[in-house]
């Protein structure tokens, strides 16, 4: 629910800080004193539009926070926690400025406008603003049937679940198969194509490496060859290393006798006289049986191209292209057993399917005498509300046969459900989606919430132009709804029915006052006097007039005894 509401600089309102109880929250005052801006505030935190016009003249941007207070177990957590918040305590600020610039923050973290809107739509009902009017939703209609009769709807459910989960194994173990017969044959030649690909390239896991060290061979023969050339030269030519060695050893020779020292000099330049001409042989050895062609060079390429291609298709090594064909050959072969493998399959996904259709069937029948009855009831609380032709129904699409059923469905089963709705006697009904907001939608909206209030998640409904055309008795019955939902929800109204205002658990007085020469809106929790001064003002009547304040104090008493007694 909503504990605390706080905005500044927004319309008229300089600064103001509100707390909500749970309960009835009433908001009242007198016209043009900006109960309207509270609202357009508290949507506008929620996620609705920004517009520069709501910034209050003279500052350079707005400004609106909301607290949420939630149940440990709520959906909305689901959301959170993928954000990264997990606190019981939720607290979206939202700031614009008249630059267009916006920033929105959960428990300071930012989000975009849609993430804010996904949150709040599962915290805040708005009625009359379809951002956060949650039953406008065809989905959340079909929740609404299933939780009126939630005992049998969850009932037939659980006689699918295992029945679907089997099936989602079978069709699993059918599409390793390769699937249906159209399927399988394209697949089939697919992975003929894909195998004899690989295959024929006849490929071999170090072959890229050998070939990669012959390219750049090739590509650099010339200067190889210049390089082999002058190494050569340097070590055979007249005067050249080898002579050097050889003349050194022949000058060293005659003294070797007559120093140890001398003689392992001779013998070094003896061993390195042998190993440079071995060098020398070496490298002419190889200049000699230096030999390519430019065929040669092309076949290395086109190679190198053909794995580059087939690792390019099926995988990023040559290990991996090999093993991809051993998984494709292995796959074919399930393939071309298909008719050994697949027919037990098949038989029992037909079967699966067969009987999970005839539980749909019946939840489906559940679903439409859960709605008859439903309708019934609604249009029995519009009656109620002073709306006595208007009309519902539930309008259900026809459901697929077993055959158009898709291959694995999901326990909600085959229903799309959409509400439709007449408020008066003659006119065809509506979708409720196209209903224009304003006091019928409300009513329509209280009626709804008095048969579903204990089933729904929304915590927190919003009423708005509730009291639009009623009075009298309509508005006792107006402000004992609103005392009925309360038992389980939080219930935030504007009204100016002294009916409503004295039903009240918490009473807000949104006052327009003038202040260094500036007017304003401001915002007052009422003590106990105050509400009876508020209510007076209500009836019509002054404080001056003891009857008006015995009759103000005495609807309120009156209140309170209706809600001690539910």
């Amino acid at each position: 629910m909503i504990t605390r509401f706080e905005l500044k600089n927004i319309a008229l309102v300089d600064y103001a800080e509100i707390d909500f109880t749970r309960g009835v929250n009433i908001l009242s005052g007198e016209t043009g004193s900006g109960k309207s801006v509270i609202l357009d505030s508290i949507n506008f935190v929620l996620g609705a539009k920004a517009d520069k016009t709501m910034i209050r003249y003279g500052t350079d941007e707005c400004f609106a926070s909301v607290t949420f207070e939630l149940e440990k177990n709520h959906p909305v957590h689901e959301i959170l926690k993928d954000l990264g918040i997990d606190e019981d305590v939720l607290i979206i600020a939202r700031k614009y400025s008249l630059d267009g610039k916006g920033v929105i923050k959960a428990n300071g973290l930012s989000l975009t406008v849609n993430m804010l809107k996904k949150i709040t739509s599962r915290l805040v009902d708005v009625h009359g603003q379809s951002e956060h009017f949650s039953l406008l939703k065809e989905e959340e209609q079909l929740a609404v049937i299933d939780n009126y009769d939630a005992l049998t709807v969850s009932s037939v459910k659980e006689q699918v679940l295992p029945l679907l989960s089997e099936l989602v194994g079978v069709c699993a173990e059918i599409r390793k198969l390769g699937g249906n017969e159209s399927e399988r044959a394209i697949r089939s030649d697919i992975l003929k194509f894909q195998i004899n690909e690989i295959e024929s390239a006849n490929l071999s896991e170090n072959e890229e490496e050998e070939l990669l060290k012959r390219s750049a061979f090739i590509k650099n023969a010339e200067k190889i060859v210049a390089g082999l050339n002058a190494a050569y030269r340097c070590l055979s030519e007249e005067n050249a290393a080898l002579d050097g060695v050889n003349n050194a050893e022949s000058n060293i020779s005659p003294v070797t006798s007559f120093d140890d020292e001398i003689e392992k000099l001779y013998s070094r330049l003896d061993s390195a006289a042998i190993e440079l001409s071995d060098i020398s042989d070496s490298i002419k050895e190889k200049l000699d049986n230096f030999d390519f062609d430019e065929n040669e060079a092309e076949k290395v390429e086109e190679r190198l191209d053909l794995i580059k291609k087939l690792k390019k298709k099926y995988g990023k090594t040559i290990a991996e292209v090999l093993k991809y064909k051993d998984d494709a050959v292995e796959e074919y072969d399930r393939i071309s057993r298909f008719d050994e493998l697949g027919k037990e399959l098949t038989e029992k996904k037909d079967a699966l399917r067969s009987k999970i259709h005839k539980l749909f069937v019946k939840l489906h029948d559940t679903r439409v005498k859960a709605a008859n009855e439903f309708s019934k009831n609604i249009m029995s609380e519009l009656k109620e509300l002073g709306m006595p032709k208007a009309y519902f129904s539930v309008k259900f699409s026809d459901i697929p046969s077993a055959e158009d059923m898709n291959e694995c469905p999901t326990a909600d089963g085959l229903d799309a459900v959409e509400f439709m709705f007449s408020a008066n006697l003659g006119e065809p009904e509506k979708p409720l989606a196209k209903i224009v907001s304003g006091g019928e939608i409300s009513r329509f909206m209280l009626a709804v919430r008095t048969q579903t209030a204990k089933a729904q998640s929304i915590p927190t409904f919003i009423f708005d132009e509730i009291d639009s055309g009623i009075s009298g008795e309509i508005a006792n019955v107006v402000a004992k709804k609103f005392a009925k939902i309360a038992l389980d929800k939080q219930i935030l109204a504007i009204t100016h029915l002294p009916q409503i205002a004295c039903m009240a658990d918490n009473s807000l007085l949104i006052k327009k006052i003038e202040e260094n020469g500036k007017t304003k809106t401001v915002v007052i929790n009422l003590p106990e006097k105050e509400r009876i001064r508020e209510i007076t003002r209500l009836v019509g009547g002054s404080m001056e007039s003891k009857a008006a304040v015995e009759h103000a104090a005495e609807m309120i008493r009156r209140a309170e005894e209706y809600k001690k007694s539910l």
